[in-house]
C-alpha cells in the first residue's frame, strides 16, 4: 500500500460509494468454464456497456438504460442481469437508434473485450483488395472478444451476430485494442508472447506479428492519435511500438514484477502502467522517464501526491472508465460489475493548457518552442 505525505491523514480521504451493480445470472452453468469477469468495456460513442459474465458469455447493455437504473445521488441500486428492468425493455428490435440488449455465447472463456467503430473513408493499411465480405458504414459498431483458445470473434453490436472468427494465436488472447482513428485496425495481446495486428476492413486479414516479449503479454493500448502502441507483460516488460513502421521504439524500465495494464492519457502525453508490484507508474512516453508513482485501487489526480477518493472492492479483476469519464466500472471474480462516480473537480489552468498543447505536440516539440523556459516547464509534465 502507498504511504502518504505527513500532511495527509489517510482516514480523512473520501470513501467512494457505488452507484449501481450488475449481477451475474444465478442460473447453473458448466463449472469447468469459470465465472470470473475478466474484462469490461464501454463503446466509443457511449451507447453500450459490455462485460464478460463468465461461463463463455458476454452481456451487451445499452449504457443510457443502465444509467437510468442507477441512483446517481450516491446510493446503490442492484440490477440482476438475468431478470432486470433492462431485459424487460428489450422489445425495441435491432434499431440502431434504440439499442437493445444481447447475451452472446462466445463458445469459450472470454478474457478480453474491445469496441471498434468505423470511419468509411479510412483506407485499409493492408493490400488493396477490391472485393470484401463486409462493407462497414459510418455507424458500424463492432465488439471483439478474445478467447481462451486463442481465437478472436468479431460481433455486430446492434444485432449480436458473429461476423468474423480470427484464428492465429496459439494461447489465451489476454487483451484487445482498436486504433482510435476509425480504421478498424485491431491489435491483440496473447499469452503466446506475441501481438498481432488485424485489418477488419480487409475481412480480418492478419497484417503483422509484433515480437519482442519473452513471456506472456497481458495488455496493449493505442495512443490517441493511433501512431504508438504500448504493450506490457510478464518479466517487467513495458514496450512502445511505432504503428506506422511496426517497429519497437523503446523498452521502459522501472517495474519490479509483471506489468498487467497500460493506458495513454487523452492528450497522448502520459502513459500509465500497473504492475503486480502494486505500483502504478506514469511515464512520459516520448522520453521514457517516470513522472509519478502511485499505489493502486484509488482515484488519483495527476497534480496531487495522494488519492482523491478510495473505493472498497473485493476480488476485483478489471476496470474501465465510461466514455465521458464520469463512471468507473469494475468486474469481479463472481462475474458481477460495480460502478462508482468519478470524483468531480475544476481542472487547473495549467492542466487545460497542457491538454490543449500536448494533443498535437510531443515532449520534444514543446521543449523546442521559442518560449521562456518557465513557460515551457508550465506546459510539460514534470517529475
Amino acid at each position: 500500500m502507498a504511504s502518504f505525505p505527513p500532511r495527509v491523514n489517510e482516514k480523512e480521504i473520501v470513501r467512494s460509494r457505488t452507484i449501481g451493480e450488475l449481477l451475474a445470472p444465478a442460473a447453473p452453468f458448466d463449472k469447468k468454464c469459470g465465472h470470473e469477469n475478466w474484462t469490461v468495456a464501454f463503446a466509443p460513442d457511449g451507447s453500450y456497456f459490455a462485460w464478460s459474465q463468465g461461463h463463455r458469455t458476454v452481456k451487451l447493455v445499452p449504457w443510457s438504460r443502465c444509467l437510468k437504473n442507477f441512483l446517481l445521488d450516491g446510493t446503490k441500486n442492484v440490477t440482476n442481469s438475468s431478470n432486470s428492468r433492462l431485459s424487460r425493455q428489450n422489445s425495441d428490435g435491432v434499431s440502431k437508434n434504440r439499442p437493445c440488449e444481447h447475451v452472446i455465447d462466445c463458445g469459450d472463456i472470454v478474457w478480453s473485450l474491445a469496441f471498434g467503430s468505423s470511419v468509411p473513408e479510412k483506407q485499409s493499411r493492408c493490400v488493396n483488395i477490391e472485393w470484401h465480405r463486409f462493407k462497414f458504414g459510418q455507424d458500424q459498431l463492432l465488439l471483439a472478444t478474445g478467447l481462451s483458445n486463442g481465437r478472436i470473434k468479431i460481433w455486430d453490436v446492434y444485432t449480436g451476430k458473429l461476423l468474423l472468427n480470427l484464428m492465429d494465436h496459439t494461447d489465451v488472447v489476454r487483451d484487445l485494442t482498436f486504433a482510435p482513428d476509425g480504421s478498424l485496425i485491431l491489435v491483440s495481446a496473447s499469452r503466446d508472447k506475441t501481438l498481432r495486428v488485424w485489418d477488419l476492413k480487409d475481412d480480418g486479414n492478419m497484417m503483422k506479428v509484433l515480437r519482442g516479449h519473452q513471456n506472456w503479454v497481458y495488455s496493449c493500448s493505442f495512443s490517441p492519435d493511433s501512431s504508438m502502441l504500448c504493450s506490457v507483460g510478464a518479466s517487467k516488460a513495458v514496450f512502445l511500438w511505432n504503428m506506422d513502421k511496426y517497429t519497437m521504439i523503446r523498452k521502459l524500465e522501472g517495474h519490479h514484477n509483471d506489468v498487467v495494464a497500460c493506458e495513454f492519457s487523452p492528450d497522448g502525453a502520459l502513459l500509465a502502467t500497473a504492475s503486480h508490484d502494486t505500483r502504478v507508474y506514469v511515464w512520459d512516453p516520448h522520453t521514457g522517464s517516470i513522472l509519478m508513482e502511485f499505489g493502486i485501487v484509488r482515484f488519483w489526480r495527476i497534480d496531487e501526491d495522494f488519492p482523491v477518493q478510495v473505493a472498497t472492492l473485493s476480488n476485483g479483476l478489471c476496470c474501465a472508465f465510461s466514455t465521458d469519464g464520469s463512471v468507473l466500472a469494475a468486474g469481479t471474480s463472481d462475474g458481477s460489475v460495480y460502478f462508482w462516480p468519478t470524483p468531480k473537480h475544476v481542472p487547473s489552468l495549467q492542466h487545460l493548457c497542457r491538454m490543449s498543447v500536448r494533443r498535437v505536440m510531443s515532449t520534444w516539440e514543446v521543449q523546442k518552442l521559442p518560449l521562456p523556459p518557465k513557460l515551457v516547464d508550465f506546459l510539460c509534465y514534470q517529475m
